[in-house]
C-alpha cells in the first residue's frame, strides 16, 4: 500500500420501529451495473468527502444529495466505520426518523453507456429506496455495511 489514505464516505442510516422490529432505509445503487442485482447492491445513503470536511457534515450533505431531502434531525447514534472490499472506508450514523420513499428525488451521475460508445447517459445515484427489516437488509446490503445493521441492533433495545 502506498501509505495514502483511501477514499472515505459518510452516510446516515435511517431507522424506524415497527412494533418490536426495526426497519432501515436503504438505497439500491443506480446505473446499469447494478440494474439486475439485489444482493450487495443496496447501501446506506452516503457519499465521498474530502479529509478537511467533518464526516458528520459530509453524511448530512450526502443524504441531501443522494435523496433530495433534508437530513432528519434527531439523536445521531454513531455506528463507527467499516472498510469495504473496494478499499473505501465508510462512516455512518443512525437516526430514528420516518420518510416516504416516494418523496425522494435522487441525485444523478453521468456515465458513458454503453461502454466505448461515445454516448453519455445520466443515471440516478440511487434508483430506489425502501424500508427493509434487518434480516432482509442483511441479505441485500453491501457486505461490509452489514456491520452497521448489527451495531444498530445492539444499540436498540
Amino acid at each position: 500500500m502506498s501509505g495514502r489514505p483511501g477514499k472515505r464516505s459518510a452516510g446516515l442510516l435511517l431507522f424506524r420501529r415497527t412494533g418490536d422490529d426495526l426497519e432501515v432505509l436503504l438505497g439500491h445503487m443506480g446505473g446499469p451495473l447494478w440494474a439486475r442485482r439485489e444482493a450487495g447492491a443496496w447501501t446506506v445513503p452516503k457519499g465521498e468527502y474530502d479529509p478537511d470536511e467533518p464526516a458528520w457534515e459530509a453524511a448530512r450533505r450526502e443524504f441531501q444529495e443522494e435523496l433530495g431531502l433534508a437530513p432528519p434531525d434527531g439523536e445521531a447514534v454513531p455506528l463507527g466505520e467499516v472498510r469495504q472490499a473496494n478499499g473505501k472506508t465508510v462512516t455512518a450514523w443512525a437516526v430514528e426518523a420516518d420518510l416516504d420513499p416516494a418523496t425522494i428525488s435522487p441525485g444523478t451521475f453521468l456515465l458513458e453507456w454503453p461502454p466505448r460508445s461515445g454516448r453519455t447517459r445520466e443515471f440516478p445515484e440511487l434508483d430506489r429506496v425502501a424500508w427493509l427489516g434487518l434480516d432482509r437488509a442483511r441479505e441485500v446490503i453491501v457486505r461490509a455495511q452489514a456491520a452497521f445493521l448489527d451495531r444498530l441492533a445492539e444499540h436498540s433495545p
